[in-house]
């Protein structure tokens, strides 16, 4: 690595956790290996696609070899149909701060990030009743049944956030802004860690996510989904990860392969601008790094 990398690689405390958040495709697992390598600690995930089991391929975890040459931990261990949000890995991630080696925590979940540098409000489970009808409600009606101050705070195009606070209005009665008014302490306050973030040219990462999704279709996403497709549900969280519906509508034969490749690199890249619009308003004091 050279360039802006190798300015990062040489500054930083070997004690003290890394923290690396971006767009997908950015390059953020290979620099948390190149860290790993120079001065050791453990991989942590914090991709919120990444966290289940079915998927390897689709979700770009870390390979096998690449798993050898360092410690990874959070990866692909949640059942498909199992719940989980920024508050399990909060759980997860808490006692790995501090068992051996230093940490790594590298990912595209914007959340995940906020909750462990800011904290995170201690919201009740969702009942399954609850979860159960908010499926079946369009996102522009889940909108319109949200309180302005939480409805002007989220990502309004990404309907597991929008779902997810009409579920918690629904179920306790408080909005969540309110919830998140009553946020407490956080667990590694960003003061306490080494902090950056990607910050990808869009043409460069968009050239980089068609090539990627071309080697994840060389690699066997296809076989991946088809291990999915008699129980697939497109209410699961594990299946709305980019690229399942689209590989999975053309395993049920009303795309082409061609069609599901193109409509889940257009799917990639709009996550994508997501991600680089919430981390720029967000992360605007993270150390930031252009990957070109």
């Amino acid at each position: 690595m050279s360039g802006p990398f190798e300015t990062a690689l040489r500054g930083l405390n070997p004690e003290q956790p890394v923290l690396i958040a971006g767009p997908t495709a950015s390059g953020k697992s290979a620099l948390a290996l190149e860290i790993a390598a120079r001065s050791g600690g453990v991989i942590i995930n914090a991709d919120a696609s990444q966290v289940y089991g079915c998927w390897r391929i689709l979700t770009a975890r870390p390979s096998p070899e690449e798993e050898r040459r360092a410690p990874h931990r959070l990866y692909g261990h949640v059942d498909t149909r199992q719940p989980y949000s920024a508050g399990h890995w909060l759980r997860e991630v808490t006692p790995l701060l501090t068992q051996g080696a230093r940490p790594i925590i590298v990912g595209g979940t914007g959340l995940y990030f906020s909750a462990l540098t800011r904290g995170l409000a201690d919201i009740p489970a969702t009942p399954p009743q609850v979860r159960q009808t908010a499926d079946t409600i369009s996102l522009p009606d889940l909108l319109a049944g949200l309180d302005p101050h939480t409805r002007a705070a989220l990502d309004q195009n990404n309907r597991a956030r929008v779902q997810r606070a009409w579920e918690v209005q629904t179920a306790t009665g408080k909005s969540m802004a309110q919830w998140q008014a009553q946020t407490g302490a956080p667990i590694l306050p960003q003061a306490q860690a080494q902090c950056f973030v990607m910050d990808a040219p869009k043409d460069w990462l968009n050239s980089r996510i068609h090539t990627r999704f071309a080697q994840m279709m060389d690699a066997g996403a296809l076989d991946e989904a088809q291990a999915q497709h008699q129980t697939y549900d497109p209410a699961l969280p594990a299946h709305r990860a980019i690229g399942v519906p689209e590989l999975m509508a053309h395993l049920d034969g009303r795309i082409t392969a061609d069609q599901a490749i193109e409509i889940a690199v257009i799917a990639t890249r709009q996550f994508a601008k997501r991600q680089r619009t919430w981390f720029r308003s967000k992360m605007k004091d993270w150390t930031a790094i252009d990957p070109s």
